[in-house]
């Protein structure tokens, strides 16, 4: 696999640093590189791996614009000022990636050449790095260093020519050698800001570069280039006439089970095409998409089939490599999609995915890959999830359930059903991060109720239920999108080894374990510095502390280094000292996997394994132009200065072959400002003679401060004799391993139990051995707990195993003790007609051996005699709304228990109708009614808004009285609680001294082109109210005399008469009315108002069904109709004297449900 690395440049091109760092990996097959002199970008294919990582780049210039270093006074960079092309240091922004990512693959690599005078601006749907963010975010950090140069010589740490003695120090080689090299640059496209590059490896020699010029004014491509090498990168040809001239290339991708296989993205903006290569990229056949790919996530066995994720969140399949697509499911969460791959390999196309429900609700899902059809579709995880919850990685799904406030998390392992995950009782996680699923044990960091910028660590069983702290107070920070890094580092080759910084008391410090957090100590710092003076450092006052990132892409992590194939060698950026710090870094290497550490650079350098580690090379990193290089073929015990090209380049990255001997590497950079891309090719082998022999190895024990005993096993691997200038080849691993005597070191804590200081594991105050043995049936037996698990994973046999271990018991008979009874989501409502499902829990006793009785309050009871008919749940149906007492009787021959919920059983509330008449009297009792629809819907609480006060009237009932004492116009407006529903109608009403009141009715022939809706009562009224309007002086009279019309269409004509003149109020009382199709009841006030309001009937006509039932909320309710009135108010003047009039009638209310509309 290959590297990758890169630096800042001066004025226009340059590496993040931790690309850099990816060479330490080699791992990936491809790079995506970005020069300094074009704006950050990052494009969000943060799941899936095989586009590319994408990476911050600054010029000097675009740094001026957008922000200034610490460290920098005025216009000038603090160190870079009068020194040598390699004496700068470097600000290298990182690039982050979203947690929860299962990686399984990267294939490219991106750099990018910034445009000048660019500045603040980011490509659509992706993030640049914020201006003044300065945080240490572990390897790729976005700040620049203070670097010291001794003396002000030149080299790393010194001058070249310069030899430093000491036994701990680094010494350098006084001679300057020349690296064979060859150099081709890529002609035409010195414009192009960014390149993709794909290097196949496996004894490979084609190279894939695609360079595009990104326009950040337009936010698009608008030129790309595909170049290819089949030499190691001596020459490159280009393709552009075989993918098309006007074809605009936005990405590159790479199967990661056969790298033969390559797809390239066109441009979204121009075209939405794929061209996929199945011989390297020598041809291209291209395929049309009718959607636009956000993300791939390829399969990791089978090289034909992918996921596309688009950008309208519908997931895509492929079985063809692309060439055609299967829409699998819409609605899908961004990056929440996953192969689902266990150890077993079962089922390899089945695809898990968290979807959103029609509702809004998110749910987890699995259906295979060529058939999601909702009868397909399996649901694990009963009920819904919170949203972006679901992880599936290894042999554990996660999904999480927040409840009452409080996040609940959830694991299956092996795919089995899900069990909530068991933190100490009064952790209270308000944040969980799911870090490694490696070794069928699940690493979690956890801020509990009292922690803001730091997390616990804890580790859990081999079925991630049962978790127990490894590390409290691990320092956190945020990443650029909003990600949490937590700075915890696992040491790749050994197992059990990781470095995590710890904040104490407002100070950052390094600690160590092997023996996956059983144990952590401070870093010894080495015993002399870079010059060889001795450095006075004391345990625990002084220690040495390095900057740490984790991230779910194992590929990405910080200013950090170690491999498989080296297992002792760790290379990291940090000071010594009493804390952590950013200033002073300076670079540290170990050779014994930590033990100890030698400084081999005052300023930070991006270093590179070669020949599994036998071979280490390292880069300052700077700002300038640079030509040399510093090798170290003894574990970075010395180095030698090596030049890779003849003019100073501005470099851009590396990338190193892929596979397991690496020693061609291609250097990315330009010449100057506006050159064409310079690719310099590095073959290393010419260093070497010879391949190594037997005889050029020596053993070397894994230890820890002498303790040889790592994980219950004694390890020895082959190291190359440090004097021995040979090609190491592949790998072959440990030499021997055996395992060691069990020893309490062996053993950690088990659940519910806490170290003391006098080593020994004690239960916690709040929990009680006894409770394993809850769930136990009288005639089994369950493991009881000695206070201490063996540390997963740790090889170690006899000693003291079978006194720590878990001792099979037979289980107790008890009564039933702390019974509980729930519903399954935790809420006291569900809805009428609906499954609602209570569990049964119990504290202590044999429910296996218990009754259960359960009386669900309606009438209705059940009984169990065994646990198994209620493991899933007890389901109910409730056909009425209401509150239901249910209680549960658990008993057995020693005891008994019982419990009680009170459950409201509700139907949805969809309209609300405040009915009251629309005038009144002054100091007249008024009644006010909030009719519902449904009408009944179970618990209700009402809340009446009056005018303008601030203060609301609140009741259980819904229909109150009052007074007005004052005339005028009033507001009153009722809101109606049904559980989380609030609906809410407002009316008007009008008082004062007297009224009388004037009933209309209309032609019949009105009846025959009613339609039966609010709309069309509301027409009516304004035409009924515009004709009486006009004759409101005579209007009684002409109301007698028939003279009242209007045209409701050509040829029909509506008269309206009156039918009576009464006191009445303006709700009519009578349910029915015969022969009139309308009714209108007219109040005249006098004193120069009137008030009218139109009450309409529509009559039942054959084959005609007016409006739909009500829904039917509780069994036996009346059906009744959907609102059939209409009232209208209009007030204008009237030309009648005053008199004594008859006070009006007491209003009355009405069973039908009106539509008000007020003129």
């Amino acid at each position: 696999m290959e590297k990758v690395a890169g630096w800042y440049p001066a004025w226009h091109v340059a590496l993040l640093y931790w690309t850099w760092l990816f060479l330490f990996t080699f791992v990936f097959t491809g790079a995506e590189i970005t020069c300094r002199s074009c704006h950050s970008q990052v494009k969000p294919q943060h799941q899936h791996p095989q586009q590319g990582l994408l990476m911050h780049l600054r010029t000097d210039r675009g740094e001026k614009e957008q922000r200034r270093f610490p460290g920098e006074k005025g216009g000038e960079r603090g160190q870079g000022a009068g020194m040598d092309a390699e004496d700068a240091g470097l600000q290298a922004p990182f690039d982050p990636t979203l947690p929860g990512a299962k990686i399984s693959g990267w294939e490219t690599r991106t750099l990018t050449r910034e445009p000048e005078k660019v500045t603040g601006e980011s490509r659509p749907g992706e993030v640049a790095a914020p201006a003044g963010d300065h945080r240490r975010r572990g390897r790729g950090s976005g700040r620049r260093r203070r670097g010291r140069s001794p003396r002000g010589t030149a080299g790393p740490g010194g001058a070249a020519g310069r030899e430093l003695g000491g036994s701990g120090a680094a010494r350098f080689g006084l001679e300057e050698l020349r690296l064979g090299s060859t150099t081709f640059a890529l002609t035409g496209d010195s414009a192009h800001n960014q390149a993709m590059v794909h290097w196949s490896g496996h004894n490979s020699s084609v190279i894939l570069i695609l360079t595009k010029l990104y326009d950040y004014n337009l936010g698009s491509i608008t030129e790309s280039s595909l170049w290819r090498s089949t030499d190691y990168g001596t020459t490159y040809e280009k393709l552009n006439d075989k993918v098309g001239l006007k074809t605009i290339l936005s990405y590159l991708y790479v199967c990661p089970t056969n790298k033969r296989k390559i797809m390239l993205l066109t441009d979204p903006e121009v075209e939405s095409s794929l061209l996929i290569s199945s011989d390297e990229g020598a041809t291209y056949q291209k395929y049309r998409l009718n959607f636009y790919i956000h993300s791939l996530l390829f399969h990791p066995k089978q090289e034909d089939w992918i996921l596309a994720y688009s950008q309208d969140q519908k997931l895509f399949s492929s079985v063809e490599f692309g060439r055609r697509w299967l829409l699998l499911h819409e609605g899908v969460a961004p990056n929440r999609f996953y192969w689902s791959m266990m150890g077993s390999g079962r089922e390899p196309d089945l695809v898990h995915l968290e979807a959103k429900t029609v509702d809004g609700h998110a749910q987890y899902i699995t259906c295979k890959m060529q058939n999601c059809s909702e009868a397909t579709r399996s649901k694990p995880f009963p009920g819904y999830i919170d949203h972006n919850s679901l992880i599936v990685q290894d042999d554990y799904v996660f999904v999480q359930l927040t409840s009452g406030g409080r996040p609940h998390y959830y694991v299956s392992y092996r795919r089995n059903a899900f069990t909530q995950m068991k933190l100490p009782k009064y952790s209270l996680p308000k944040d969980m991060h799911v870090i490694s699923t490696d070794e069928s044990q699940v690493f979690a960091a956890v801020q509990e109720w009292n922690q803001n910028d730091t997390y616990n660590l804890y580790i859990s069983d081999t079925q991630g239920v049962y978790f127990t702290l490894a590390l409290e107070n691990v320092k956190s920070s945020q990443g650029l999108e909003g990600n949490v890094m937590i700075d915890l580092y696992e040491v790749a080759g050994i197992k059990g080894m990781f470095l995590a910084n710890k904040k104490i008391d407002n100070q950052v410090k390094t600690f160590i374990t092997y023996n996956k957090g059983r144990d952590w100590n401070l870093l010894q710092a080495p015993d002399t510095d870079l010059r060889g003076n001795p450095v006075h450092c004391l345990l625990p006052y002084c220690s040495l502390h390095l900057h740490l990132k984790v991230s779910e892409n194992p590929y990405t992590s910080g200013n950090i280094a170690s491999r498989d194939t080296a297992p002792s060698i760790i290379v990291a950026s940090g000071n010594i000292g009493t804390e952590l710090s950013d200033d002073d870094i300076s670079m540290f290497v170990s050779a014994d996997a930590g033990n100890t550490w030698r400084q081999i650079f005052e300023e930070e350098h991006s270093v590179l394994y070669l020949d599994q580690g036998g071979v280490l090379v390292a880069i300052k990193h700077t700002s300038l132009p640079i030509r040399h290089l510093w090798l170290s073929f003894d574990e970075g015990k010395s180095w030698s200065k090596y030049s890779f090209t003849s003019l100073p380049l501005f470099v851009d990255g590396v990338l190193g072959e892929p596979g397991e001997e690496t020693l061609i590497m291609t250097v990315f950079g330009h010449f100057s400002h506006r050159s064409e891309w310079q690719l310099v090719k590095i073959d290393y082998k010419s260093i070497f003679d010879r391949r190594c022999a037997e005889e050029d190895y020596r053993p070397w024990q894994l230890h820890s401060q002498g303790e040889a005993c790592i994980m219950g096993a004694k390890r020895i691997y082959r190291k190359r004799k440090s004097e021995k200038k040979c090609m190491q080849g592949k790998y072959a691993g440990a030499m021997t391993s055996e395992p060691c005597v069990c020893t309490e070191a062996d053993f950690d804590c088990d659940y519910g139990y806490e170290r003391h200081s006098n080593g020994q594991c004690l239960p916690a105050f709040w929990y009680n051995p006894s409770s394993l043995s809850k769930d136990c049936s009288v005639g089994q037996s369950y493991l009881n707990s000695t206070g201490y698990r063996k540390v997963v994973s740790n090889n170690c046999t006899d000693g003291v195993r079978e006194q720590y271990t878990a001792k099979p018991q037979q289980c107790p008979g008890k009564a039933p003790h702390g019974l509980r009874i729930i519903t399954t989501d935790g809420k006291l409502t569900a809805e009428q007609g609906h499954n609602v499902t209570f569990l049964v829990q119990l504290e202590e006793g044999d429910l296996q051996r218990s009754l259960i009785q359960v009386d669900f309050g309606d009438g209705i009871a059940v009984s169990y005699a065994n646990l198994s008919s209620t493991e899933d749940g007890i389901k109910h149906i409730y056909q009425n709304v209401g509150i239901f007492r249910v209680t549960v009787l658990v008993e057995n021959s020693l005891g008994s228990d019982n419990a009680v919920l009170y459950l409201h059983v509700t139907c949805p509330l969809e309209h609300v109708h405040l009915s009251l008449p629309f005038v009144t009297t002054k100091n007249k009792e008024v009644n006010a009614t909030a009719v519902l629809w449904p009408s009944q819907v179970g618990t209700l609480t009402y809340i009446w808004w009056f005018g303008n006060n601030t203060e609301p009237l609140i009741t259980l009932e819904g229909s109150i009285t009052f007074t007005f004492s004052v005339e005028g116009m009033n507001t009153i407006t009722v809101q109606v609680s049904a559980g989380n529903i609030i609906l809410q109608d407002t009316k008007t009403i009008a008082v004062y001294e007297q009224f009388q009141s004037l009933r209309l009715s209309f032609s019949p022939n009105l009846d025959d082109y009613n339609p039966d809706i609010p709309e069309w009562r509301r027409d009516i009224s304004r035409v009924v109210k515009r004709a009486l309007v006009e004759i409101s002086e005579t209007l009684v009279q002409k109301l007698k005399q028939n003279f009242v019309h209007f045209d409701l269409k050509p040829g029909v004509r509506i008269l309206v008469h009156a039918a009576h003149l009464t006191a009445a109020p303006l709700v009519d009382p009578t349910p029915s009315h015969s022969g009139s199709a309308m009714l209108m009841l007219l109040s005249v006030v006098f004193v120069g108002l009137a008030v009218f309001v139109i009450y309409k009937f529509k009559r039942a006509t054959p084959g005609h069904s007016p409006e739909p039932k009500e829904r039917k909320c509780n069994q036996g309710s009346l059906d009744r109709g959907l609102p059939k009135g209409l009232w209208i108010t209009k007030r204008f003047q009237a030309k009648t004297r005053s008199g004594s009039i008859s006070t009006a009638a007491e209003p009355q209310s009405t069973k039908e449900i009106p539509t008000y509309v007020n003129g």
